[in-house]
C-alpha cells in the first residue's frame, strides 16, 4: 500500500491538475483523514493531522479524553486503560495516541479519496460560479471540443474547467464550425444543473455584437463611450445606439475608427453582417428619428401611454425606412423599445384628415420648435436660455441681441450666433411659404 510520501506526492500532482492552493490541499487531505478515521473508529472520532511536505510525512494523533466510565469510545478511554499507558493520566486528561499512517485499510482510504474528490468537485463548482457569476456580457474564447445534436461544446482557453456551450437557438446559422476549431462568443447566462454551472455561451444575441465593440473600442473598455442599446436579427443586420460621457468624444466616429477599421472588425467577426451605428438621444422622438436611419425621417409624433411613435417620411424614403421584409423599422422599434408606425407624407396627410394625432398638426408643431432640436445650438446655450423660461424657438423669435446678452451666461459672440441662427430659420420659413403659395 502507498505511504504518506506517494500519496503527498499524488495530491500534489492533483492539486496542480485542479488549480488548487496547497492551503486547500492540506485541509482536503485532513478532511480526507477525518473521514477514513471516522471509518474506522466511529463518527465522533477526534484526531490531529499534521502535513510535513518537505518530510513527505504525515503524523496522525488519536485524542481520547479519559473518563471514568465510557460512553463514547471513538472519544473517551477508561481510566484504568489509560494508567496502563501511563500511570501519570488522570480523569479529564486527553490521551494521545499516534496512528501509523500506513494502518489505514483499503476501505479507509478509499472514503478519504472520495471525500477528497468530492470537496475538488464542490470546490470547482464554487470557483466557477464565483468567477462567471458577475461576467455576463463578457466576450470568452476557447475551441470546440465537440458537438452534441446541433450544441457547440467548448473548451474554454483560460477556465478549462467549466461546462461551456452555445446551443443552437444561440448560433450564427450562416456559421459552420468543425471540432478544434477556436471560437469566441458572449457569455449569455449561467444555469445551475446537478452536476455544477453550466455557461451558456451565444453568437447570435446583440449581446455577442456589443461585447466586440468593447474588445475594438479603447473609449468604451474606459467608460468614455457607452452602447445604451442594441438590436440584432442575426446573420442580417444589427442597430446598437451610442452616447459619450465627454463631449469631445464622438460616440459614433469612436466605434467607427479611423477609416472604418473598428467597426470593420467587428462585421468580419459576424461573417459581413451590417450594422448601423447611431446616437442614443434620451427624446423618444429624436431617438426614433436616429433610430430609423440610414432613411431621413421628415417628423415624428409620439403618445407616452401607449409608448408609440408615428415617423413621417417622404416618399422617397419609405421603403428605406421600412428596410426589406420591415426588417429596418422592425430593428429601430426594438432599439427605442417604442411601437414606430411608418407613413409616407402622402399617407400622412390623408390620415391627418380622417382622425386625430397623437401631436398637433405639422403646421402647429412647426411653430414650436424645441430649442435642443436645433441644429447649431451649444448643449450649454440650451441650459442657459432654459434656467431663463427659454425652451422653443417661439420663446425666443421676439428677443433682440441685447435681451439676450442680458441674460446670465450669455457672451457677445454667443448672442451674435444665436441671432444668425434665428434669422437663418425664419429666412427659410419664408422662402418656404413662398415657393408653397407659388
Amino acid at each position: 500500500m502507498a505511504g504518506s510520501a506517494e500519496i503527498l506526492a499524488a495530491f500534489r500532482e492533483l492539486s496542480n491538475l485542479k488549480q488548487i492552493t496547497r492551503e486547500e490541499l492540506h485541509g482536503l487531505l485532513q478532511d480526507g483523514i477525518h473521514a477514513a478515521l471516522a471509518k474506522k473508529h466511529g463518527a465522533t472520532v477526534q484526531a490531529e493531522v499534521e502535513i510535513n511536505e518537505e518530510k513527505g510525512a504525515i503524523r496522525i494523533v488519536l485524542l481520547k479524553t479519559v473518563v471514568e466510565d465510557v460512553t463514547d469510545a471513538a472519544r473517551e478511554v477508561p481510566l484504568e486503560e489509560a494508567r496502563f499507558m501511563d500511570p501519570e493520566f488522570q480523569i479529564g486528561d486527553v490521551m494521545e495516541t499516534e496512528v501509523d499512517f500506513n494502518e489505514f485499510g483499503r476501505t479507509a482510504v478509499q472514503a478519504a479519496k472520495q471525500r477528497i474528490v468530492q470537496r475538488v468537485r464542490e470546490g470547482e463548482r464554487t470557483r466557477i460560479r464565483d468567477e462567471f457569476a458577475g461576467r455576463v456580457g463578457d466576450l470568452l474564447s476557447g475551441e470546440v471540443q465537440q458537438i452534441e445534436r446541433g450544441k457547440l461544446v467548448v473548451m474554454l482557453n483560460k477556465f478549462r474547467e467549466a461546462e461551456a456551450i452555445i446551443p443552437y437557438r444561440e448560433q450564427n446559422h450562416r456559421e459552420h464550425y468543425h471540432q478544434g476549431e477556436p471560437v469566441r462568443a458572449v457569455l449569455k447566462r449561467v444555469e445551475d444543473t446537478p452536476k455544477g454551472p453550466r455557461l451558456i455561451l451565444s453568437r447570435s444575441d446583440a449581446l455577442f455584437v456589443q461585447a466586440l465593440f468593447k474588445l475594438e473600442v479603447p473609449e468604451i473598455q474606459q467608460g468614455i463611450v457607452e452602447i445604451k442599446a442594441a438590436a440584432r436579427e442575426v446573420g442580417s443586420r444589427t442597430k446598437i445606439a451610442v452616447t459619450s460621457r465627454d463631449d469631445a468624444v464622438d460616440p459614433v466616429g469612436a466605434c467607427v475608427g479611423l477609416k472604418g477599421s473598428r467597426v470593420q472588425a467587428v462585421v468580419n467577426e459576424l461573417g459581413g453582417e451590417r450594422i448601423d451605428i447611431v446616437p442614443w438621444s434620451p427624446d423618444p422622438e429624436r431617438f426614433a428619428k436616429l433610430a430609423l436611419a440610414p432613411a431621413r425621417v421628415a417628423r415624428v409624433f409620439s403618445d407616452a401611454v401607449s409608448r408609440t411613435i408615428q415617423a413621417v417620411v417622404d416618399e422617397d424614403q419609405l421603403s428605406l425606412a421600412i428596410g426589406r421584409n420591415g426588417q429596418n423599422v422592425r430593428l429601430a422599434s426594438e432599439l427605442t423599445g417604442w411601437k414606430i408606425d411608418l407613413y409616407s407624407s402622402r399617407e400622412w396627410m390623408e390620415k391627418g384628415g380622417e382622425a386625430p394625432l397623437f401631436a398637433p398638426l405639422p403646421e402647429e408643431e412647426e411653430a414650436d420648435v424645441l430649442l435642443n432640436e436645433i441644429e447649431g445650438l451649444e448643449i450649454g446655450t440650451v441650459a442657459v436660455l432654459a434656467e431663463a423660461g427659454l425652451t422653443t424657438l417661439n420663446d425666443i423669435l421676439d428677443l433682440d441681441r441685447d435681451d439676450l446678452l442680458r441674460l446670465p451666461g450669455i457672451a457677445p459672440e454667443e448672442a451674435d450666433r444665436i441671432m444668425a441662427i434665428i434669422d437663418e430659420l425664419t429666412t427659410e420659413e419664408e422662402g418656404d411659404a413662398g415657393s408653397a403659395s407659388e
